[in-house]
């Protein structure tokens, strides 16, 4: 069995903890150094507090992709340009892609010695045929073309 027989005893419970957290909440005013002003606004708050409802369920939410309007080459989750995991991300799997003999999309000179160097040749020039999903918490997500990237 359960430590709460019923959903009242679950009730009477939430009601406490919110109790508990406007008197903890009202003792902020037992300090001399407050105005009136300042007393006002946490009485204020403190019945705010008293009148929220008490969030008991948790709806389901089912995660979908984010798609910009109009234009379609608009980042609209997290900044405009490649953070340095996503860019240490990418190059470490081109890298490792190219290492394992997939062919490169850039033209080899002589001072590209390594995929690596060859992994960041193509992330510069944004050759790499590579989606970056960023995702919101609660799972919504947006998948970004690298060649969207500032």
């Amino acid at each position: 069995m359960s430590e709460f027989e019923t959903a009242d005893d679950l009730d009477n419970m939430g009601d406490q903890v919110l109790e508990k957290a406007v008197i903890a909440f009202r003792k902020r005013m037992e300090r001399d150094d407050l105005t009136d002003e300042q007393r006002e606004e946490i009485e204020i708050r403190a019945k705010a507090m008293e009148t929220r409802d008490v969030i008991e369920y948790n709806e389901e939410h089912t995660a979908t992709e984010i798609v910009s309007e109009g234009d379609e080459r608009r980042v609209l989750i997290g900044p405009p340009t490649l953070t340095r995991f996503e860019k240490a991300r990418i190059m470490g799997a081109r890298a490792l892609q190219l290492s394992m003999g997939a062919p490169p999309f850039v033209d080899l000179t002589s001072d590209i010695k390594t995929s690596l160097a060859i992994a960041q040749e193509e992330l510069n020039l944004r050759v790499i045929p590579i989606v970056i999903r960023r995702a919101l918490p609660n799972g919504d997500f947006q998948n970004i073309p690298i060649g969207y990237f500032n």
